[in-house]
């Protein structure tokens, strides 16, 4: 069974940072690429990054290029999201994804395994 879990979200003010964590247990994750997507209350899930597991490529939303950073730890079976300089249209529930594909990783279609989504609130 393939379990991610996500931890780290929080209340801040704009401007302000937070580092969110997702805990991949179950497999070997090695020649996955790992996603982080987003929820807004109405909106549809919206793509912020991807991250191949064994490797350094990253790609970027328009709209958190810049502010935020996807990384690993293998040791630790851990995916981060690092946010800063975080405004209030980031407000929303993070979600941890993980996925064997290569094609269309901005699309949360291509993702077959999930966390439960931690809440991000940002304050004006």
């Amino acid at each position: 069974q393939v379990l991610l879990a996500e931890s780290g979200g929080g209340l801040v003010q704009a401007g302000g940072s937070l580092k969110l964590a997702c805990a991949v247990s179950g497999r070997t994750f090695s020649g996955y690429k790992m996603g982080w997507f987003r929820q807004a209350p109405g909106k549809e899930r919206e793509f912020v990054a991807t991250l191949y597991w064994s490797g350094v490529t990253t790609t970027y939303a328009d709209s958190v290029k810049g502010r935020f950073t996807i990384s690993r730890d293998n040791a630790k079976n851990t995916v981060y999201l690092q946010m800063n300089n975080l405004k209030p249209q980031d407000t929303a529930v993070y979600f941890c994804a993980a996925t064997p594909t290569y094609y269309n990783l901005i699309s949360a279609s291509s993702y077959p395994y999930w966390g439960q989504g931690t809440q991000v609130t940002v304050s004006s």
